[in-house]
């Protein structure tokens, strides 16, 4: 009797070989196509740039960056599904899955914010009225932590299976503890709207901030950073900077310069009046004057030690280093003209006058001597 088998299969884990060479098929298929999806999209952004679609550039940059594990997670959501799970195994099996699925997706929205960001920068560069800098970072970290929230929110309502609003009345509780645990941070955020609303300097500005000279570098949510002239950063939180006072140097429109010349006592008037009348020759229609800003000079103190000139002007445009040209060449120029004049610059002095000094003589005690028989011829009267 002839007896009819049939071949055994393999069986492994309860799956079939077929399942499970179908799973390796379906993740290495993911993979590759992601790679290869990477790759054409890395070598996409100089191609747009060049045809000058930044935005897309940049968002095929972003997407390269991510694609791979979007493709993974899914390419292994799927081929999960045609294997055999023990019902025990499911629910932690597929939840996992799920929230990996979730963290590729969030993965992906959170890198093509970096879009938002140059289509915020390249509107700034646009708009004539220098849009605030400062806003580009603080749009671009809020939407950041809101596509986080919104991902922690998602893994949570996988977690728990619970709905939203119950997670949310949760998290509305814990929330109370949090704010007053951080009350500095949140304190910080809202002196950066505060910055913000007010707009008491851009990104870029030379700022003086308590005795400290800086150019604001960047606006944050929680720290503003400035770097001084001597090379440091300077990290001030937005709260306390909410509440100093702030010299914009970077909004000013010009710079004024108030200066003295002091010349001798012993200058003639004549001269007198020929100095005030070189000062402003030297200053009458100089470099970046404007014309409703005229130099002043005064004669206007006689101090203990010399008679005092006071020169005011007003250099526009506020280039700080082509008015400190100038104001070396003003120097020069009083210098010059003064000395041809022969005025004479005066300084402190003091004069000491010593006992047998026969160009001063101290004739005190010869005085005292001539008072003393002075009194005694008129005692023997």
């Amino acid at each position: 009797m002839d007896i009819l088998t049939e071949p055994a299969e393999y069986v492994f884990a309860g799956n079939e070989v077929w399942r499970i060479a179908l799973l390796i098929i379906i993740i290495a298929l993911s993979l590759f196509i992601g790679r290869i999806l990477k790759y054409f999209l890395h070598r996409l952004k100089p191609k747009l740039e060049a045809l000058g679609k930044n935005l897309l550039a940049v968002s095929a940059e972003a997407a390269s960056l991510s694609v791979t594990f979007l493709f993974f997670s899914i390419g292994l959501r799927t081929g999960i599904s045609f294997l055999n799970v023990p019902e025990g195994f499911q629910s932690l099996l597929f939840t996992t899955l799920a929230l990996l699925i979730i963290l590729a997706i969030g993965h992906f929205a959170y890198r093509q914010i970096d879009v938002l960001d140059a289509w915020l920068k390249r509107f700034a560069k646009e708009d004539d009225s220098n849009i605030d800098r400062m806003l580009i970072p603080i749009v671009g970290k809020s939407v950041r932590v809101a596509v986080v929230i919104l991902v922690v929110l998602q893994a949570a309502q996988t977690l728990s299976d619970q709905p939203i609003t119950s997670i949310l009345a949760g998290i509305g509780i814990g929330g109370l503890a949090l704010g007053l645990a951080a009350q500095d941070t949140i304190r910080n955020f809202f002196g950066s709207l505060m910055i913000f609303a007010d707009k008491p300097f851009n990104v870029g500005e030379l700022i003086n901030l308590d005795s400290q000279l800086g150019v604001v570098m960047e606006v944050g949510v929680r720290t503003t950073k400035i770097k001084t002239l001597d090379g440091h950063m300077l990290t001030v939180p937005n709260g306390n900077l909410a509440n100093m006072t702030i010299h914009n140097i970077g909004k000013r429109q010009f710079i004024r310069r108030v200066f003295d010349v002091t010349i001798t006592y012993d200058t003639p008037p004549e001269k007198v009046d020929r100095a005030v009348e070189i000062l402003k020759d030297i200053l009458d229609n100089h470099e970046g004057i404007n014309p409703e800003m005229p130099p002043r000079v005064f004669f206007d103190e006689m101090n203990a030690d010399s008679l005092n000139l006071k020169c005011f002007y007003w250099y526009h445009p506020p280039d700080f280093w082509q008015y400190m040209q100038f104001t070396e060449w003003v120097n020069r120029e009083i210098f010059r003209r003064f000395n041809e004049e022969g005025i004479d610059f005066a300084f402190p002095t003091q004069t000491i006058h010593l006992a047998g000094d026969s160009n001063r003589p101290l004739n005190i005690g010869l005085n005292q001597g001539q008072k003393e028989e002075e009194g005694n011829q008129a005692a023997e009267s």
